[in-house]
Parts: structure tokens; sequence; C-alpha cells
């Protein structure tokens, strides 16, 4: 059957894909035969241009590492809290212009939402200054929630790692790893951190999902913390995906 309604995944390299075998599945129980997601690894990002040009067919996209601020300016348009976030990770097309959402906001919000309990101040840490980490920005900050960031580089109003362990982690409740660190397949990686520091007050996130156990959720969970991966994250963003590119124009 001719494929009428084309989706895909920008990013570079694209080694897995969660979205792919995710929307495979979705069409096949929905009976969508014309419909087909695809995994797009673009070496430079103006290659999107291209991409779009020799597939009339391709309706929208979702956007990974490393182009989820790089795609920025070929958008018509963003939609007001990718804006105020800095970083796209869902494109609609509609009569050739493209228009930029952030879903990612959204599924780490709904995820997180579980775990918080009403009325009490919580501390984060973000570990990482990438688009990911800016979509966990936005939300802590619509939450109320305190957060720094974490790299292995000195920034302005950024810790490094080395000024954590001086610190402690005491006063850090929530720890959300943004970096691709112990992800798949460099899986014996993680975040320096003084893990022996947390207790069963901590929860650890790891926007990863592959494997679904990393080494900074393993050194989390012989603390007695509380885990969390990203899968969830990932099955949200996808489906607010899918709502945003069949919303009527």
């Amino acid at each position: 059957m001719e494929i009428k309604h084309l989706f895909g995944l920008i990013g570079f390299p694209l080694t897995h894909s969660f979205s792919k075998g995710y929307f495979a599945d979705k069409f096949k129980k929905g009976g969508l035969a014309d419909h087909f997601y695809d995994n797009f690894p673009l070496a430079h990002i103006n290659s999107v241009q291209a991409l779009i040009e020799n597939h009339p067919n391709l309706k929208g996209f979702n956007v990974t590492i490393p182009y989820k601020e790089q795609i920025l300016p070929y958008l018509d348009e963003i939609d007001s809290a990718a804006e105020a976030i800095g970083a796209v990770n869902t494109v609609k097309i509609t009569n050739g212009l493209l228009k930029g959402y952030n879903t990612d906001a959204y599924g780490f919000e709904q995820s997180l939402r579980p775990f918080l309990k009403e009325n009490q101040n919580y501390q984060a840490l973000i570990l990482g200054t990438g688009g990911a980490a800016k979509a966990v920005d936005y939300v802590f900050q619509q939450l109320g929630i305190t957060f720094f960031y974490v790299s292995r580089h000195k920034k302005e109003e950024v810790f490094t790692y080395e000024e954590i362990a001086v610190q402690g982690l005491a006063d850090y409740h929530i720890i959300v790893n943004t970096t691709p660190l112990g992800m798949y397949p460099k899986v014996d990686q993680a975040p320096n951190l003084p893990y022996e520091q947390l207790n069963n007050q901590h929860l650890l996130y790891d926007l990863t999902y592959n494997p679904p156990k990393t080494v900074f959720l393993k050194n989390g969970a012989q603390q007695n913390a509380q885990i969390k991966n990203g899968l969830e994250m990932l099955h949200l963003q996808a489906e607010k995906a899918w709502e945003i590119w069949n919303a009527p124009d």
C-alpha cells in the first residue's frame, strides 16, 4: 500500500530508536496501513531541508541528539512552551511550513508527578546542559522546584561534579541525568557523584531507557533511593507528538 502519511526521527547517530518500533506497533494495531515511521540519521542539521523536499508525504518528525536546539533556525513557527524551553523534539509539517513543539517536558512532568508530595520543598540537580536538560529545567520552573545544573565543564551558575562532591547530596532530593552516560552501548559509565550519600529520601531519574537500569540508577538503588528510567517519559512524549501531528490545523 502507498505510504500517504510518513513520520520519522532525525538525529545522529541513530544507533537505536524507541520511536520507530513504538509507532510501527501503533500503526499496526490501529490498522493504519498507509502510515509509516522511519529513522533519518542526518550527519548535518542542514540536511533536514533536503529530507523534506525528498519526502513530500512527510507529515512530521521527532528530533533527538544532537539537534533539539540546532533545529530551531529551520522552523517557521515555534510553540510557546518550546520557545520558552529553547529546544524542540517534535515538528509538524503543514503545507510545507514547519512548527516546532517540545513534548519532552510533558512526558517528564507527567512521569515525575507521582513521586512528588504536596507541600514539600524540593531541591534538584540536573546533570547535563543540553536540549533534554532544558525541558527538565522548564518543568522544574513550572512546579516551583529549585534546581541547579551540574556539568563536567565549569560555567557560570553551573556546578562541576567536583563541587558537588564537596557539597554533598543531602540537600538535593531529585537528581536527573540528562547526559548519555550509561546509555547503550557504553553501559558501564555513570555520572561522577558521591552515591554513598544517597538514601530513601532521594529520587534518581535517568532519561535513558536503554538499558532499563543504568549504573546511575543501580547506584541509587543500592542506597535505597527511589529510581526511575525514561521509558514512561518516552511513551508519554510519543503520544503527545502523535496528538500534535493529528490535531486540526
